[in-house]
């Protein structure tokens, strides 16, 4: 055996040395991925209309499974509540305990503690809501669906005792991205921004997608290089052993 054909043979044996490298990491990372997606995310069958157009009836939704104490204002949350229903539900958080919601100011627009609030996610162009006023008790939530002129959210409660509230406790988890159809990420509102306490940052969704694609990526490009490579490097003898191979 020549030279070249040892050269040829080497870089054959690294060819597949990488693509089992490229294999092996790309599992850990695609497997990782899903694991860490399902320890972070529970996936959710919107059921209405009641938050269009941010999610609509039907999307299937990745909700980060969260403590109440972590929701802030602007939070698309899930939760369930007797009050309310037997059933999980999608609302929109606009007031925490001590907050005082109204709506509406002489534009319009629901306000927070007498700051009004931008929400550039409503579909209707007219007031964000028919008009009313509330305190949010200690501890509790004030929601609301982004399709105001159908939803059935807090409004609809506000002569019971907690005035149309919820419980922190009764969240179980915050939408971060619409998963079928594809939708993207739900973004945190800008005008929740501007209270005290700001708005809640992304859960790992992006990472945790990030992770199985890269995972598959490698896993199809390593699984490819490893035959291509040593059909690439395998040549043909030449020379003195080429003309003794036919005698």
């Amino acid at each position: 055996m020549n030279g070249t054909e040892r050269t040829d043979d080497g870089r054959g044996r690294l060819g597949s040395a990488l693509s089992g490298l490229a294999v092996a990491v790309g599992c850990v990372l695609f497997l990782g991925g899903f694991v860490w997606g399902a320890v972070q995310y529970q996936p959710y069958t919107v059921p209405t209309d009641s938050m269009s157009p941010t999610v609509a009836a039907g999307d299937r939704v990745l909700a980060q499974r969260i403590d109440g104490v972590e929701v802030r204002r602007g939070d698309v949350v899930v939760f369930t509540d007797s009050t309310w229903g037997d059933l999980p539900m999608v609302k929109r958080v606009v007031g925490v305990g001590g907050d005082k919601v109204a709506c509406c100011d002489a534009q319009g627009r629901l306000t927070v503690n007498g700051t009004p609030v931008a929400e550039p996610y409503l579909r209707s162009r007219g007031p964000a809501s028919t008009p009313f006023s509330v305190t949010v008790p200690q501890g509790r939530l004030f929601l609301l669906g982004d399709e105001r002129m159908g939803s059935q959210d807090s409004r609809v409660h506000l002569q019971d005792a907690a005035r149309g509230s919820v419980p922190r406790s009764a969240v179980s988890a915050r939408v971060d991205a619409i998963a079928w159809p594809p939708g993207g990420l739900v973004e945190r509102p800008k005008g929740f921004a501007e209270l005290p306490g700001g708005v809640s940052r992304p859960g790992p969704v992006t990472l945790v997608l990030g992770s199985v694609v890269a995972g598959a990526v490698l896993i199809l490009g390593g699984a490819a290089y490893g035959p291509l490579a040593r059909r690439l490097t395998r040549r043909p003898r030449t020379g003195a052993g080429a003309r003794g191979a036919h005698g």
